[in-house]
């Protein structure tokens, strides 16, 4: 499947994520679909610039827990670093790991939703 294949060579682990739901691809094509659509709606960037730290907070634990679940382990590792240096008042190197994984992140985004359009 294109989709898995495209996602493998991005550092996804695909075959973790369809595990997790019972070897169910379908409903991991899904929710990753679903992904997609939360990460552009919970866009933290304009929050940095707005010093809206616990707004930031918030939703990068919440992307962070769906990618961990998909196991979109780019993801998944950069918002865990992004909400420990959070919570430990570093905003600024968070903003630093956030435009580190953003290029990462879009080139994820645009692979699953070319693949399911």
């Amino acid at each position: 499947m294109k989709l898995f294949d495209d996602l493998k060579a991005l550092g996804v682990n695909v075959n973790d994520g369809v595990n997790r739901l019972g070897g169910n691809e379908n409903l991991y094509k899904r929710l990753l679909g679903t992904f997609a659509k939360t990460i552009k709606s919970y866009d933290i960037q304009p929050d940095f610039d707005e010093e809206n730290y616990s707004e930031i907070t918030e939703k990068a634990h919440a992307i962070k827990g769906i990618a961990g679940n998909l196991s979109i382990t780019p993801i998944y590792e950069g918002y865990t670093q992004i909400v420990s240096l959070l919570r430990s008042s570093e905003p600024m190197h968070a903003k630093e790991v956030l435009k580190r994984i953003l290029p990462i992140q879009n080139g994820i985004i645009e692979c699953i939703e070319k693949n399911l359009n």
